[in-house]
């Protein structure tokens, strides 16, 4: 169960940390189900090299054969690494994934993860670059836009958070270029029993909607455009009512929300259409869910700290389709391991999980886990304890101050699309508002 459900320090080291996150016995029957059998004695088992992959993507400046020498002591080439990883099935990450990727929010220690009793869910799509190598030119396309082709090839990821933590849950990846949609679909089944899923326009499509399960107490709060139709059954009086919306032969009753949303006493206000499956209106009043709604901003940081934080380079290290898509899943396993982290941090410190800043807990970790593994034979283990809880107190001293109340402009500097172009940077303080708007059929 690692930390999932206890308040102990984290595993000292990355070997028991990685344990704590998928067991050995458990990786060996995914590499068994995978079809990978030992047939002789390897130089470097593929549980192994999975780990270093692992340990690679957050062990800072170094190539995987220094990083694997420094974990395991086994002195490879790159280019023989390059070659165990082009041969490994891609459903080992998938099943590792499913397996390792799990809620870890308490309903008592982290409240704001939490809304009306339900897991506070979030899916949001994203791109990685990747190198012009040969092999990549010769397997994937590079997007078109109005200014040409891109420069790098891309690969799509969706991935899904729990809100509040920060915490991956699931992920989909592709480099053929699936779409998001493609990519969102295959994490929806990902989904915990009694959550909430709050997520953008871009899934607030009937056709998505009416195929959401409803069992378990699976709910979504989803933001809608304009355009979009549906028959109007009942207004209630908080404002909101009762809608029915149908996709593919398919029908759903949902709630609409339609409301005004404004930053500070300057400027205008923001129309905000919402459905959800939540319809009791009394239990769930349209301006919670208003405001509620906000908390979807938080998928955008996960990715600023996955994409920003934990890589030194603006694109991926791997030269090919395949290994691309093994460092974005050791990437996402590795944020996964972090998190236990800045939830021990935040239970020293009592303090709030997302008040721990990210880049210093991982800072702070990779000087830990490289001194542990130097000194693993000369620490016993009430030396290594000392050792990590004077690092939990490092990292809680660099708490981040409270969020500031104010918005930044929604534009480009030099705009590609429709979003009006930014002249000069503005932003609005103090506290949000908001307004339920009437509906009308």
């Amino acid at each position: 169960m690692g930390m999932r459900n206890k308040t102990v320090l984290p595993a000292a080291s990355f070997r028991a940390l990685f344990r704590d996150l998928i067991s050995a016995s458990l990786l060996a029957a995914i590499l068994r189900r995978c079809g990978l059998r030992r047939r002789r004695p390897p130089e470097i088992t593929v549980a192994e090299l999975l780990r270093a992959l692992v340990f690679h993507v957050v062990a800072g400046a170094g190539t995987l054969a220094e990083h694997v020498k420094q974990l395991l002591g086994i002195d490879i080439t790159d280019g023989a690494l390059s070659q165990r990883r082009a041969v490994l099935p891609w459903d080992i990450f998938e099943s590792i994934m499913a397996a390792a990727l799990k809620p870890k929010a308490s309903r008592k220690r982290h409240p704001d993860a939490f809304y009306q009793g339900l897991r506070l869910c979030g899916i949001d799509g994203t791109t990685f670059s990747i190198s012009n190598t040969p092999q990549v030119k010769k397997r994937m396309k590079k997007a078109r836009s109005r200014r040409g082709r891109a420069a790098f090839p891309k690969v799509g990821v969706a991935v899904m958070v729990e809100l509040g933590l920060r915490n991956p849950l699931a992920a989909a990846m592709g480099a053929e270029g699936e779409s998001e949609m493609v990519l969102m679909k295959q994490v929806l089944s990902a989904q915990p029993e009694k959550s909430l899923l709050i997520n953008d326009r871009y899934s607030g499509t009937p056709a998505l909607l009416v195929e959401l399960p409803e069992a378990g107490e699976r709910h979504f709060l989803v933001r809608v455009k304009a355009n979009l139709t549906r028959r109007l059954l009942e207004v209630f009086p908080d404002g909101s009512a009762l809608v029915e919306i149908g996709g593919g032969g398919k029908t759903r009753l949902v709630r609409e929300v339609l409301g005004r949303v404004k930053r500070g006493q300057s400027g205008g206000f923001t129309t905000v259409r919402l459905w959800t499956s939540l319809v009791d209106w009394r239990a769930c009043p349209a301006e919670e869910l208003l405001a509620l709604y906000g908390r979807r901003w938080e998928e955008e940081i996960f990715y600023k700290e996955l994409k920003v934080d934990m890589r030194s380079t603006p694109m991926l290290q791997s030269h090919t389709p395949v290994t691309a898509v093994q460092e974005i899943a050791a990437l996402i396993l590795a944020y996964a391991m972090l998190v236990d982290y800045r939830i021990s941090a935040a239970t020293k410190g009592e303090v709030g999980v997302l008040r721990i800043s990210f880049l210093k807990t991982l800072q702070v970790v990779q000087g830990l886990w490289r001194f542990l593994e130097l000194s693993a034979d000369l620490l016993g283990p009430d030396k290594v304890r000392l050792v990590v809880r004077r690092a939990l107190r490092q990292i809680t001293e660099a708490v981040i101050a409270p969020r500031r109340k104010r918005s930044c402009p929604r534009g480009l500097r030099q705009p590609v699309s429709s979003w009006p172009r930014i002249r000069r940077n503005t932003y609005r303080k103090g506290p949000i508002q908001y307004v339920v708007g009437e509906i009308y059929a």
